[in-house]
């Protein structure tokens, strides 16, 4: 594992669970997909349990889905239709948008780079307005590699405007994607905690509660 080199001013940020709330979004799109089929508790209670033990990508868990409830649409169709409902339903707090557009000001290159699908992932940054106060970001739907390979940090780097080679911070809450995957490609770390105990073996420098708090903490390091 590389380690992380000397600072530069860049901070590169996950985006699910980390800029903005997935999960809430999630229960959400569960509401209303169970409402629309005029399904009960029982069905979202489904619908939020086999999310939060999917291992697989949003292909797979649709094929439980359809095979679960017996649907006449395909996994394909069914993942189409979250993929155009999802970004309307997810939010970036005020206070954090505020904060990267401060970290721009302060002469950051600020960036987004996540996995999943590019149209949906894509269309989330835009509709919360994350797209606005950012320099750049990458999908790994689009470039067909995923975090935690450098090469994805690599890439949202230079859309940034930025040398990976100088250095910088990743932000993010998946211990291996965005902590392990953001040291081996150079950059320190800030670990979103959301409460949780670090998991043993997490190389991160720093920790906050939320992106609004990592914010404040390379606000600092200004």
């Amino acid at each position: 594992m590389e380690g992380p080199r000397s600072v530069g001013r860049l901070a590169l940020f996950d985006l699910d669970d980390t800029l903005v709330d997935r999960g809430r979004g999630f229960a959400r799109w569960a509401r209303e997909f169970a409402l629309s089929r005029g399904w009960g508790e029982r069905e979202e209670r489904w619908l939020l349990a086999s999310d939060q033990e999917s291992t697989g990508g949003r292909r797979e868990f649709f094929g439980r889905v359809r095979e679960e409830f017996g649907l006449a649409e395909s996994a394909d169709e069914l993942w189409a239709g979250y993929r155009s409902r999802m970004p309307d339903l997810v939010v970036c707090p005020p206070e954090t948008l505020n904060g990267l557009t401060a970290l721009r000001r302060a002469g950051w290159r600020v960036g987004v780079v996540t996995n999943g699908a590019h149209d949906n992932q894509s269309a989330k940054i835009e509709r919360t307005g994350i797209g606005a106060v950012v320099d750049g970001f990458c999908t790994s739907g689009e470039l067909g590699i995923r975090k935690p390979d450098a090469r994805v940090f690599r890439v949202a780097a230079e859309r940034c405007g930025a040398d990976l080679a100088r250095g910088g911070w990743m932000v993010g809450d998946h211990p291996t994607d965005d902590i392990a995957g953001g040291r081996a490609a150079g950059l320190h770390t800030v670990w979103i905690t959301h409460g949780r105990p670090r998991p043993a073996g997490t190389p991160a420098e720093l920790e906050a509660a939320d992106a609004t708090e990592a914010i404040a903490l390379l606000g600092r390091r200004s």
